[in-house]
This record gives C-alpha cells, structure tokens and sequence, in this order.
C-alpha cells in the first residue's frame, strides 16, 4: 500500500533551506511514528510531497497508519493512491476502475487531473478522455462537473500515473521540532490543553508544566491530558512534564496577600517558576491558556501586570476565543471529555477580585510574601519524559505487566472511543469498555477482589492507570500489553 504525503501549504512558500529543513523534520516524525505500526514502512521525501510505503495489508493496521498521519502535524492531506508507469491516454482507464469501479454504480462523477513534468496532453484532456472511458465501461449514471458524487482524482508526475482512492484530511501546521520549543502551563481544563495542542499543532516542541493545587488526583488527571495530547499529536518527540508543589504557595497568599490581589499574584508566581524553568530548559517561551476577560485575572490590565514579572515571551494561543468555540474545539481533539471530568482547584478565590490592577499595589504586596516557599516549591519539583511517566508508577507500586491475558481475567479497554472504534479489541475473555477518564467515577462497578487487566493499545495510559487503582482500590490490577 502506497500513500501519497502533502505537506501544508505554507511549507511551500519557504526559503529552499527552510522548506527542506521542515520537510526533513516531518519526515523523520513519520518515520518515528509509523514504525511503531509497521517496522518496514518506508519513508521517501520529496520536493512537494512525501511517499510512505508499507506492505501491510490489513485493513486495521492501514487505518491506524492513516490516523496516526492526519494527527501528524505539517500535513494537509492524505493520500491512499496506487502507483503505475505512466500508459498512454487511452489505456489510463485501465487502472482507475479497480480503484473506482464499484464506487461509480449509479453515481455521477468527475474526473480531476493534476499534472506536473512535460507531456504532450493537458490535464484538461486526461479528464475529457478517462471520463469518456470510465463513462463508457462502469455503471455510471453520467458526468457531472459540479458537485458530482464522486470525484475521480488523478495526479501525473513525469512518467508516473498516481490514482487516488482516499483522500483524508490532515491537520495542517509545521511539523513538530521544526520550530523552537515552549513551556505550556496546563491545569487539565478546557483552556490550557487546548493552547497546548495549538502550539504542537504549529510546530513548537511542547513540555507541560503543571503546578499541583489539588493532591495526586488532580495530578493524575492532568497527567492523562498531557499523555493523550502527546500520544496523539506529539509525534513521539521527548517531552518533559513537569510538577511543582504549589500547595504551601497558595497557603502563604492566602495568610499574607490581601484578598482583592491573590489571583494576580498567584499567576505572577506560576510565571515566576516558569521563567526560571525556561532559563533552565533554553525554552524562550512560555504558553498559558488565558483569554481575555474570561475571568477577573484576565482583564488585559491584569494580564499586563502579570506578565511583567518575567521579560519571557508568554504566549496566549486563545487570547480572542470565545469560551464556547474553546469547548467545541476541546471536544474536536479529544481533550473535552477530559476537561469536563476534571476537578476544579481554583487555589485561591478572592470575594472581590481587582479586575484593574496596578503593578505598585501587587509588588507591595508581594513583599509579604516569603520567597523561599517559591524556591522550595521549584527545588521540589518532579521533572520526567513524559513517555516514562507510566513506568515511574509500575516501578512506585509494582503494577505487574503480561503480554497474554489470565483466563480468570476481565480485560477493561481504556482506550478513547475513537480509538475503540478503529480496532475493537477481540480476545476469548470478556472485555468491557470504560474510557480511562471514566475509569476512577466507575471503578465501584468493579467487583470487589476480582482480577482486571488494563488495555490502551500502546501501553502507556494503562501502566498510569493501573497504578492509580492499586493505590486506591481493593482490586487485582494488571496491564495487558500484547
């Protein structure tokens, strides 16, 4: 099976060295990718698309592979096409019906070619003759050029015919690691995820940095966030998640900081942590979910006095959104039903919170304040590649991992439904289905002692899972990990 790899319009209007430094960067992301899927898949780059070809032939691991593309950032379109020498006009036909034969019973069609190279032909009579062809010799109910059932898509390049069964839509953007890297201060809400896919979307190489409110729950909750955006769209590039202990910070305010001042200096104590991390990391930027006016610390005046406490870039993906088109978009990338799950830890909550503050004010207050708790807060800080945050828990509670399920056992996929839907799990056991940010609100439709093993396809939400449940619940856990 060959797939065919457009590459994201603004791509194409890069300097010759920058072009190919992002084509190489995707490139290599698919690689990274893909052979998770099939270790035999092949890579070609190309001036104006890449090539993947794989000899896997299951319907299954192909519709992985397509998934795993359109999530890829720095594609717009993926192709499912098959290749042939280029044969004379008239014989074109020949191998488009394989492709559309069935397709075209009873539907009307256009043909659509494009071209690249020197011929002796236009791409206008490739349509005009193929139609007349395939017209002729399926069932067809006739040609219509605008807004056909079903768009026959041809493309030529040089001596090279490539018809396209598919076409599925990518995510567009730069691919990530072709541009520098960033710190995302995420909470587990509808905001923050949000902004962090967008910066990943756009290229910039995403750590996430959390500041703990809430106890271990919270903590595991963003850490299921941060995993999913990752596994999704991250495109397996290393990746630090970061958490500093927060809960001494809000304690201090909350006894020294006047009540009207707390939510400004809270967030000017998050970006003071972030600031000293990013100098650490060689990180420029910081990422943050705010939007104007939401609540009483986003006011463009407090957001202005926020920011002065680091001379940083802060980046704010969401400033102009409106909270509802913040939702929809959670609940497009798969982050929504998360978010609406997650506990809210609001750390500290004014009766009166200033909407206009001035930064003499809050700097006077912050004298109150002991910055040793700050620096204790950043010296207790956990820092861990995100794709080993799954195998500190096994090693902390030592979850036990088979890649054969018990006979006693009840498989439970984990899986997002989306990810269910694309390969069912099918085993001799029975198997139920609770999607993992259901998992600890359902665990009680558990059977108290009874043996569960744990699936998520790659293994990495299940081992963090697992071990979330051993610790809270009198239950046998394991992993499944075929």
């Amino acid at each position: 099976m060959k797939f065919v790899v457009k590459y994201f319009s603004e791509i194409a209007i890069k300097s010759k060295p920058v072009r190919r430094r992002f084509i190489r960067q995707l490139a290599d992301n698919l690689r990274a990718l893909l052979r998770d899927i099939d270790p035999a898949v092949v890579v070609h780059k190309g001036w104006d698309k890449l090539q993947v070809q794989t000899s896997e032939q299951d319907a299954t691991v192909l519709a992985t592979m397509v998934e795993a593309m359109c999530n890829t950032p720095g594609i717009t379109y993926v192709l499912e096409v098959s290749e042939h020498s280029l044969p004379e006009l008239g014989a074109i036909v020949e191998q488009v019906l394989p492709v559309y034969g069935q397709r075209l019973e009873g539907k009307t069609f256009a043909v659509r070619c494009k071209r690249s190279g020197t011929h002796d032909f236009t791409s206008i009579e490739v349509e005009r003759v193929v139609g007349g062809a395939v017209l002729a010799r399926s069932g067809a109910a006739g040609v219509k050029l605008v807004n056909p059932d079903v768009t026959v898509e041809l493309e030529i390049s040089k001596q090279t015919l490539f018809v396209i069964g598919r076409r599925h839509r990518g995510l567009g953007g730069y691919p990530i690691g072709s541009l520098d890297a960033v710190i995302s201060l995420i909470s587990g809400g509808f905001d923050s995820p949000v902004a962090s896919y967008l910066t990943m979307k756009r290229g910039m190489r995403t750590h996430f940095l959390f500041f703990n409110l809430g106890g271990r729950d919270h903590e595991i909750g963003v850490k299921e966030v941060a995993l999913y955006l990752w596994q999704k769209y991250g495109c397996n590039q290393r990746v630090l998640f970061i958490s500093v202990p927060f809960e001494e910070v809000v304690a201090e305010l909350l006894d020294k900081v006047e009540d009207r001042q707390m939510g400004v200096i809270l967030k000017r104590m998050m970006l003071r942590v972030g600031d000293r991390l990013a100098g650490e990391l060689d990180v420029d930027a910081l990422v943050t979910g705010e939007c104007v006016a939401q609540v009483s610390s986003q006011t463009l005046r407090n957001l202005s006095v926020i920011d002065r406490v680091t001379d940083r870039l802060v980046l704010r993906p969401l400033i102009a959104t409106d909270k509802e088109d913040i939702v929809r978009m959670a609940k497009a990338i798969g982050t929504g039903e998360l978010a609406a799950r997650m506990p809210e830890y609001c750390g500290v909550i004014s009766v009166n919170p200033t909407t206009r503050a001035r930064l003499d004010r809050v700097e006077a207050q912050e004298q109150y304040f002991d910055m040793a708790i700050l620096d204790r807060a950043l010296a207790n800080k956990t820092q861990t590649r995100i794709d080993q945050l799954a195998q500190e828990e096994l090693e902390r509670l030592d979850v036990e991992v088979l890649s054969v399920p018990l006979a006693n056992s009840t498989i439970i996929d984990i899986r997002h439904p989306s990810e269910e839907e694309l390969a069912p799990l099918k085993l001799h056991i029975p198997v139920i289905k609770i999607p993992f940010y259901e998992l600890h609100s359902r665990a009680s439709e558990l059977v108290q002692g009874g043996t569960y093993m744990l699936y998520c396809g790659k293994g990495v939400m299940s081992r963090l899972h697992a071990s979330h449940l051993l610790e809270s619940c009198e239950l046998d856990i394991k992993v499944y990990a075929p």
